[in-house]
């Protein structure tokens, strides 16, 4: 067994098998991907305003948490599902890999993770505070913190084949003491210990096709059941992602593999994680990064961000436009909450303007203008106002537009199956396809496409969703008509009965349909 602890944020490797290696491929991708790791790393670990007296910033650590078994199933044993942000004692990847070089074929996998860490501010006494301000002026803030941990371990795909691999990838406690300026107290980090462990193993679906299975699981003594979950996190694994690579081998997307391996992917469990293709487009697989919070493919940091502000939801311009907008006070109670929140400040404040302005957008390509084909008794574009112009949406009615797909008119009240296109589509689309859904209405964009809204047949909250207009937005060619079409004298037969789908659990991978 080999033995990997990484302490802030360092990395081991435990190479048993392998001859002397020279730096893998996969090693130098991973760090490609590391500011997009960095980001699920850090998600939500702290929300503008950045501040401890913030409500947002009270209740935290949300994705990827798993706590000891025994705690988190004190009321009964957790559901498996993709979504990382349940809590769980244990997270699952399952992936497909193509064997390029038989024999030789290798296996890296980096387990990544925070320890929570409680910054406890003393006074000359050594006793608690809440907070306390030194001579100087500078406020010091008890808060808790987080230590990135990691562990990677190499293994031969062979070895994976026939035993697998356990490895621990868990956290020891520590504790340290940082004496403030002029004997005015002092600053006690303490950090409980971690104890979690990674099984790696490999199965032969054919003679170049493997299916890899990674589990985390926390293995540490459970507090009692009733502790509060503040207190529980001290020794969970936080926003817990795996990244994994090799040599020789080929990495197959799950959100859209190709139609031979349709079948295999769907029957890919993952558990409150999934993985999603890393690095750029052109590298073929050579990478993986199995993550708590859902991602596409190839998933990227754009160019013009100059800085992680944990919150990947949201606009840079936006937040970084109301970071500059905090008062001096608020700004000195961010500075004092986390060390983090200080270098959002100090980035935000002395951000050039030539950065500032990238924030606003970018144009990644351009489509070309496709030419007028339109007969000459259809109404031409050009008598509509342009999107900004007062009476640009004049006769255009969502509830009661239709729009034909094949040959069908689909508007509010139609009945349609989900469709979700192969390449490109969102991947929380996906896990929508094949699913009945009724249309709400019919929008047109600004740019002239457009989408309709639908309600999920077998969503109980279908209705309430209608009530205050939360629906899912599809392209008219992701949708197949459930009504087939009629004439005008001839009402339409009635819509098909769906076939009864297979029985599937939400950790089971849904894979594009054959185009």
């Amino acid at each position: 067994m080999a033995e990997g602890l990484v302490e802030g944020g360092g990395e081991c490797a435990a190479t048993t098998g392998l001859a002397e290696q020279p730096p893998e491929r996969s090693r130098g991708a991973f760090e490609q991907l590391s500011a997009v790791a960095d980001a699920v790393l850090y998600e939500g670990y702290l929300l503008y305003p950045y501040r401890r007296s913030s409500a947002k910033n009270r209740v935290r650590w949300q994705f990827g948490v798993l706590f000891p078994r025994d705690w988190v199933e004190s009321d009964g044993p957790v559901v498996p599902g993709v979504s990382g942000s349940a809590d769980s004692w244990y997270q699952q990847t399952e992936c497909l890999l193509r064997i390029r070089r038989p024999g030789d074929a290798s296996v890296r996998v980096r387990v990544r993770y925070l320890q929570m860490q409680r910054k406890q501010v003393e006074d000359t006494g050594h006793r608690p505070v809440a907070s306390l301000r030194t001579d100087d002026g500078t406020v010091h803030l008890t808060f808790d913190e987080a230590v990135p941990r990691a562990c990677e371990v190499v293994v031969p795909l062979d070895e994976l084949l026939d035993t697998g691999r356990t490895v621990p990838v868990g956290a020891a406690a520590g504790v340290d003491v940082e004496p403030l300026p002029a004997g005015a107290g002092r600053v006690v980090r303490h950090r409980d210990e971690v104890r979690a462990e990674t099984t790696v193993t490999a199965e032969r679906l054919t003679d170049d096709l493997c299916r890899l299975r990674v589990r985390t699981a926390n293995t540490g003594p459970a507090p009692a059941p009733r502790t509060a979950r503040d207190e529980a996190l001290r020794r969970a694994l936080i926003a817990t992602h795996t990244l994994i690579g090799g040599d020789g081998v080929e990495f197959v997307s799950l959100t859209d593999p190709p139609t031979d391996l349709a079948a295999p992917a769907r029957s890919c469990r993952n558990e409150f994680t999934f993985p999603v293709l890393g690095g750029a487009a052109e590298d073929a697989g050579h990478l993986l990064l199995s993550a708590p919070i859902i991602l596409p493919d190839h998933p990227q940091v754009a160019p013009e961000s100059p800085g992680d502000l944990h919150d990947a939801g949201e606009i840079d311009e936006i937040l970084t436009l109301r970071t500059m907008l905090l008062t001096d006070e608020e700004k000195r109670e961010a500075r004092a909450t986390d060390p983090r929140a200080a270098a959002i400040l100090d980035r935000v404040d002395t951000m050039p303007q030539e950065v500032f302005e990238r924030l606003h957008g970018a144009i990644r390509s351009l489509a070309p203008v496709a030419p007028e084909t339109a007969p000459a008794t259809a109404p031409a574009a050009a008598e509509r106002p342009a999107w900004w112009q007062e009476g640009a949406d004049g006769g255009l009615s969502p509830t009661t537009d239709t729009v034909l797909v094949d040959g069908v008119p689909l508007g509010g009240g139609s009945r349609v199956r989900l469709r979700p296109r192969g390449r490109g589509a969102d991947a929380q689309d996906m896990f929508l396809a094949g699913r009945t859904a009724e249309v709400a209405a019919v929008f047109h964009d600004v740019d002239g496409s457009v989408h309709l809204a639908v309600t999920l047949d077998d969503d109980p909250a279908s209705e309430l969703h209608t009530w205050y207009g939360r629906f899912h937005y599809f392209r008219p060619d992701e949708l197949e008509p459930l009504e087939p079409a009629g004439t005008p004298d001839e009402p339409s037969a009635p819509a098909p009965v769906a076939a009864k789908a297979p029985l599937t659990t939400d950790s089971e991978t849904p894979a594009a349909e054959a185009e």
